[in-house]
């Protein structure tokens, strides 16, 4: 799947930008939200969201369902990483895991977590 945020802000402007807001914020983590193409779900309104280490991955998806206006029967998704993170993790545990992550890829550096596809299944 094709990130469009990726797409348009190359890897050292992302990283930058994580830095940036980690050491202004030290308790928030960076997020980006992306639609995923062929998801039946309305537009979001922004896809960048400064929240809470401890606010948890349910949380999140309260928080997202809400500013959709998504109906309770709707189901949504979130995948990090192509994964679909545990609803009682919290965003801080998610953001050090991405970290882990791209530091053994040598890419170390705040980067935002991507919650990227959103879909709804009927």
């Amino acid at each position: 799947m094709k990130f469009q945020y990726k797409e348009d802000h190359p890897f050292e402007y992302r990283k930058k930008e994580g830095e940036k807001i980690r050491k202004k914020y030290p308790d928030r983590v960076p997020v980006i939200v992306e639609k995923a193409p062929k998801a039946r779900v309305p537009d979001l309104d922004k896809r960048k969201y400064l929240v809470p280490s401890d606010l948890t991955v349910g949380q999140f998806y309260f928080l997202i369902r809400k500013r959709i206006h998504l109906r309770p029967e709707d189901a949504l998704f979130f995948f990090v990483n192509n994964t679909i993170p545990p609803t009682s993790a919290t965003m801080g545990q998610l953001y050090e895991v991405s970290l882990a992550l791209f530091s053994c890829l040598s890419l170390a550096g705040a980067m935002p977590i991507f919650l990227s596809s959103i879909a709804i299944i009927s």
